[in-house]
């Protein structure tokens, strides 16, 4: 049995350029038939009918468990590592979701159940992030040296979209029930009314405050 050998890159570039001149041609008119296409540019006629199916060249496609392309899974990474860094768990369901909105794009494709987890698998950037608890995460928040780099992640946010200090504000709220007082004793006022309202306030870093807002239960009138 004779060896295999292997396919020279340069020449199957060089072969594929060739057939997309003739694919040129034939879709000008220039050139009538595929054969004769396959003659004059020396090339395959049954790759150069594959391409005229539709048929990718194989080298720039990815494995068949791929159902993205690269730009498409590199802007899923992206996205993901961008949610990370806002502090928002990367929920499996919420990148499959994503998934397939990018199918929609060009298809009905759909993600299987595991495909989010082969992602995390092939992708280190990602799967130290996926493989952590919960509750780890909590108690990371006593590390001086993990809260700092919270404040550096702000920091460099600031910089990067030129905020200045008075657009940045704190915002808070609570909320408390209307008629209901108390005093040092232990005695409570309630003249019925214990329709529950919030107050918001916020204010920037200059220390310039907005005025406060109350937020009362909406009324229907029928």
């Amino acid at each position: 049995m004779p060896p295999i050998r292997k396919k020279d890159p340069l020449k199957s570039t060089q072969d594929e350029g060739k057939i997309e001149l003739a694919i040129s041609d034939l879709k000008n008119g220039r050139i009538r038939s595929i054969r004769e296409a396959a003659r004059i540019y020396m090339v395959a006629r049954t790759t150069l009918q594959d391409r005229m199916k539709g048929v990718p060249y194989r080298q720039i496609t990815r494995a068949n468990n791929h159902k993205l392309s690269q730009s498409e899974e590199d802007s899923l990474v992206k996205w993901v590592l961008d949610l990370i860094k806002r502090g928002l768990p990367p929920r499996h369901f919420l990148v499959r979701d994503m998934a397939n909105y990018l199918l929609s794009q060009h298809g009905d494709q759909r993600v299987g159940d595991k495909w989010v987890y082969n992602l995390v698998q092939r992708r280190p950037e990602i799967k130290s992030k996926f493989s952590r608890k919960y509750n780890y995460e909590r108690v990371k928040c006593e590390d001086p040296k993990i809260i700092q780099g919270h404040f550096d992640r702000v920091r460099d946010i600031i910089s990067e979209y030129g905020i200045l200090p008075e657009d940045i504000y704190n915002f808070d709220k609570t909320g408390f029930a209307m008629g209901l007082c108390a005093t040092t004793k232990p005695k409570l006022l309630q003249p019925g009314n214990r329709e529950w309202v919030t107050a918001i306030e916020a204010t920037n870093s200059t220390g310039w405050a907005l005025p406060s807002y109350v937020i009362f239960k909406v009324k229907k009138n029928v």
